[in-house]
């Protein structure tokens, strides 16, 4: 085949064969297509776009590029979750334990936070002792005994995605539906689980802004999971502003405690039992996605799903006792309140600045390479909708530099807009797919 002749085809309109697609990607990830080709064909997809069976075949392509994860070994209906990417999302530290209380096997593996938006793996390394790696032998026999097991992502799972992905980064063709589609199935794919429930965010905090795009993202993912063989459903909720009210990650391990404990914030709450509803539904537990939120909320009330942390914590080298006491977690050194300046509601938090304001407090990072500070972030004390007064905290900045904290802290006092009227709520969860 002939690099070229593909870059022409898909830049005058035409669909790429199933073989052609399959060379691009291998031949790219062994690094036998240079960058300034497969940077011409990606931009050629951007404005040509993909059919479905164009995303179908380049997701299958880069799936199988690496190793595929075989969960065989575990009993049961294996369920992964995955959120798009989102500011305080900390669900995944909530949703699984609730579903593994439930007796759906969680075998998950998780990313690092790049950006504004954090990663579980970040989070549960903050947690002091905590592992991410797992042999693979151990991890199965976690999962088989424990019910939930939690780890990073190895190098080895979908490289050519990786590849592409850094390309996409530096060539601005992130933004593509097929593109995004595929990178993030051909991950959900290779790691192995039967059924994907998939929560796709929407807002100023999200990858994609608008609803309509976040629907249409959602739509083709699970088309993409059920031609693949695995139950997938999908949810779209809203990322206007953060979800519950801890940015950072030891912040954001000390918040989904607290929800397990039947006191976090009622977004994370609400959001979670959702997300957990599907998961014993799908994972063949529950006749209904309805029946299953009720198991979930009852194993939050009950205490299972908080006794499923500590022993995920404690299978995984971690202190158990920071469900008791989270001043165990890291603490920063510094903080600083931001106040309201005026009399009124709370009418909006843009999630975007509260993320990149966390981030420059060192709890997020700019490359992959960076590291992170697991105590800094930020706390909001008000949400979309609250009455302040003049002079109330609206939200507290944590950092263990002073520098970081006072650019933060400038930073994220922008995101917050109060007026003279109490603004209408946005719908958390805007539409269901795939059941």
């Amino acid at each position: 085949m002939n690099m070229n002749d593909i870059i022409v085809k898909k830049r005058d309109g035409g669909k790429l064969s199933e073989a052609e697609i399959k060379w691009f990607v291998s031949g790219y990830a062994a690094g036998e297509i240079p960058d300034y080709q497969a940077s011409a064909l990606l931009m050629a997809i951007y404005f040509q776009k993909m059919d479905k069976a164009e995303t179908f075949m380049l997701t299958d392509a880069m799936r199988y590029s690496g190793d595929t994860v075989d969960l065989s070994g575990i009993e049961g209906i294996k369920v992964d979750k995955h959120s798009t990417g989102g500011v305080g999302d900390k669900t995944t530290l909530v949703c699984a334990p609730l579903a593994a209380a439930c007796g759906v096997p969680i075998a998950k593996m998780s990313g690092r936070g790049l950006g504004f938006t954090g990663g579980t793996v970040d989070k549960l390394e903050s947690i002091p002792g905590f592992r991410t790696t797992l042999e693979p032998a151990a991890f199965l026999q976690q999962v088989n005994e424990a019910g939930i097991a939690v780890i990073g992502q190895t190098a080895h799972i979908t490289p050519a995605d990786k590849k592409i992905y850094a390309l996409r980064d530096v060539t601005g063709t992130v933004e593509n539906l097929s593109l995004i589609a595929s990178s993030i199935m051909s991950k959900k794919l290779a790691a192995g689980s039967d059924a994907i429930v998939l929560d796709v965010k929407c807002g100023s905090g999200a990858f994609m802004e608008q609803q309509k795009e976040a629907e249409e993202l959602a739509a083709r993912m699970c088309e993409i999971g059920q031609a693949a063989g695995k139950k997938t459903v999908a949810v779209v909720t809203d990322m206007s502003q953060p979800l519950g009210c801890a940015v950072g990650n030891s912040l954001e391990v000390k918040e989904a405690i607290e929800t397990l404990k039947g006191c976090g914030p009622s977004d994370i709450t609400t959001l979670s039992l959702k997300l957990a509803g599907l998961m014993i539904y799908l994972g063949g537990k529950a006749k209904s996605a309805a029946e299953g939120e009720q198991m979930a909320e009852q194993a939050l009330y009950n205490g299972a799903a908080l006794e499923k942390l500590r022993t995920l914590i404690a299978r995984q080298g971690g202190d158990p006792a920071v469900t008791e006491d989270t001043a165990l977690l890291p603490q920063a050194a510094f903080s600083q309140e931001i106040t309201a300046l005026e009399t009124g509601f709370v009418t909006a938090i843009d999630a975007r600045t509260i993320g990149l304001a966390s981030q420059h407090t060192g709890a997020g990072r700019a490359s992959k390479e960076d590291e992170v500070d697991l105590s800094a972030g930020i706390v909001l004390q008000r949400k979309v909708g609250d009455k302040v007064e003049k002079g109330d905290v609206l939200m507290r900045i944590y950092a263990n530099d002073q520098t970081k904290l006072s650019a933060a802290s400038r930073e994220a006092e922008a995101a917050f807009v109060i007026g003279t009227q109490k603004p209408q709520q946005n719908v958390l969860m805007k539409e269901i797919l795939g059941l």
